[in-house]
């Protein structure tokens, strides 16, 4: 937090995850003479998450990423340039990702309570386009 790269603030990205974190979280911040300003609520129904989720395919050499509705391979399965296999992470898949959303939603509901109460909440609709949600974060933000 002293460094001049966070001088105009930071970002935490998936922390604190739990209630409890978040008042240990704050009282550290206190001691620092800081506190957390803004909390972005990236909200979305989980069956469009697992759509989202669900839907992406890997090719393992380059990194290049597929989408089997948005942004398909020309052949299923194959990589367009090399025409090697796809693969799906194993945590991409419906079983895995129902878990981790449960999880998420037991942890996160009280943690945006914790936060709401506060103010500084801001909820963003997450099944917008990339770049819409883009345009939301930067509103808030500014």
């Amino acid at each position: 937090m002293k460094k001049p790269s966070c001088q105009k603030g930071f970002v935490l990205d998936g922390f604190p995850r739990t209630a409890g974190q978040a008042k240990k979280l704050d009282e550290m911040l206190e001691k620092q003479g800081a506190k957390i300003n803004k909390v972005l609520d990236f909200a979305i129904d989980d069956a469009i998450l697992e759509e989202r989720i669900t839907g992406r395919w890997i090719h393992p050499a380059s990194g290049r990423t597929y989408h089997m509705k948005f942004a398909p391979p020309k052949i299923p399965g194959v990589d367009d340039v090399t025409g090697e296999p796809l693969i799906q992470r194993k945590d991409d898949t419906a079983a895995v990702l129902r878990s981790r959303l449960e999880a998420f939603h037991k942890q996160t509901e009280p943690l945006i309570d914790y936060y709401s109460k506060k103010g500084i909440v801001a909820k963003l609709h997450a099944e917008k386009s990339p770049k819409d949600v883009t345009d939301e974060v930067q509103k808030v933000l500014s």
